[in-house]
């Protein structure tokens, strides 16, 4: 990735790879705190996991008016150092003893917000430091940040808690977004155009996506597909030591090959798209994601490690298109607004497919379940296939067609 990682890009690039890492350590930690430290409760648990996606939900639509009226430049750095002063004070209270259920609570609402716009923001930037013809190279090096981190951080993060405890594993990411801040104040932010406050409406960011006729049916394919896939998602262990009776090993196994799968997803998305068009690539990506469950209801651990690696590979061929289609085809004034109303559709549709999951999977059965998530995803599948979508070859298409 060095011919796209450089210039202004690289300084974003390097931030969000360092708070990614992080990240990633956070996701094990965090639970592992509440768990080990303050002994939660199963409901205290699934109140802290609601929290955590609460913001998306609730400031979704205004945190794209928000992060189009402030300097993105300003947004990355003040929700670094936001999350960086949030997390640090988990190990500080443990130090002290004065760490409870509350203090985590408010860490994952406040730092859902931080992430939500720091998200939002560095998406809007991203084009601005990038030719539009680097923009599908650049978003796979993204991606490359976030399924590395994704892929490492759990197993750095359980040896982090076993030798310095949970509360002060956290300390890691406190520490990176430390380094991300830094990275993300030394970027050089480019004017950018932005409407008149009097002319901003929260709905504008609906009205730009459903008003495109590419935007539009990505944006429903991309829904119903995040709907489908956390369908499945929080089955995949339970389905795998329950009922296909597989040893802890053999779990880490499949969940690692998604994570290899995943980063040369994003490794080869800008052949794969150069080769067939960005449409195509994203409904081939789709397509190939949509296979998990099914590949997992035939129980043969050879198709369903298969199936694990399509689900990663899929996951990357079709993020990348779906990130530079909003890119190209929304004006930088309204990007901010578009991005946070996109993770408004897509999170609040994952969340409404995990609430359903464990429904379904009682009614049914957890093999129907996952069948069930196959043949949903191909619906999404179907809708970008029956649209103008597949036709987009090239960026300069989209262009052409948002200035119609």
């Amino acid at each position: 990735m060095a011919w796209v990682v450089r210039g202004e890009f690289r300084k974003l690039w390097v931030g969000q790879l360092v708070s990614a890492s992080g990240s990633a350590i956070t996701t094990v930690a965090l639970p592992l705190v509440a768990v080990l430290t303050l002994h939660a409760s199963p409901v205290e648990m699934g109140v802290m996991a609601a929290l955590t996606v609460a913001p998306h939900l609730v400031f979704g639509l205004p945190a794209g008016v928000w992060v189009d009226r402030w300097s993105l430049r300003r947004v990355l750095v003040v929700t670094d150092v936001g999350r960086a002063v949030l997390l640090g004070s988990i190990p500080a209270a443990a130090a002290v003893g004065a760490l409870g259920m509350w203090q985590l609570y408010v860490v994952a609402v406040l730092a859902g917000v931080f992430t939500l716009l720091s998200e939002t923001a560095s998406m809007t930037l991203m084009p601005a430091l990038v030719p539009r013809d680097e923009l599908i190279r650049a978003n796979s090096a993204h991606l490359l940040n976030l399924n590395v981190a994704s892929t490492a951080g759990p197993s750095v993060a359980g040896l982090l808690v076993q030798v310095v405890t949970a509360p002060f594993a956290i300390l890691f990411d406190a520490a990176s977004y430390v380094v991300s801040a830094v990275a993300s104040y030394l970027i050089r932010e480019p004017r950018r155009e932005v409407a008149e406050r009097s002319e901003v409406r929260l709905t504008d960011g609906l009205r730009t996506i459903f008003g495109s006729p590419v935007l539009a049916p990505l944006a429903v394919s991309a829904t119903v597909g995040a709907i489908a896939g956390s369908l499945q998602g929080p089955l995949i262990v339970l389905y795998l030591v329950r009922e296909l009776q597989w040893a802890p090993a053999l779990v880490g196994v499949a969940i690692t090959v998604f994570g290899a799968a995943a980063i040369v997803g994003s490794l080869i998305a800008p052949g794969w798209i150069r080769l067939v068009g960005i449409g195509r690539g994203y409904i081939t990506g789709q397509f190939i994601a949509s296979l998990t469950g099914a590949a997992l209801a035939v129980g043969f651990a050879p198709v369903v490690l298969l199936g694990q690696a399509l689900a990663g590979l899929g996951m990357s061929l079709f993020a990348v298109p779906q990130r530079t289609l909003r890119q190209s085809l929304v004006p930088s004034s309204s990007l901010a607004q578009v991005t946070a109303t996109w993770r408004t559709l897509v999170i609040g549709g994952q969340s409404l497919g995990a609430l359903t999951s464990g429904l379904l999977a009682t009614t049914l059965g957890l093999r129907p379940t996952l069948l069930l998530s196959t043949a949903a995803m191909l619906i999404g599948t179907l809708v970008a296939v029956l649209s103008p979508l597949r036709k987009v070859a090239v960026l300069e298409w989209v262009g052409d067609l948002a200035a119609r």
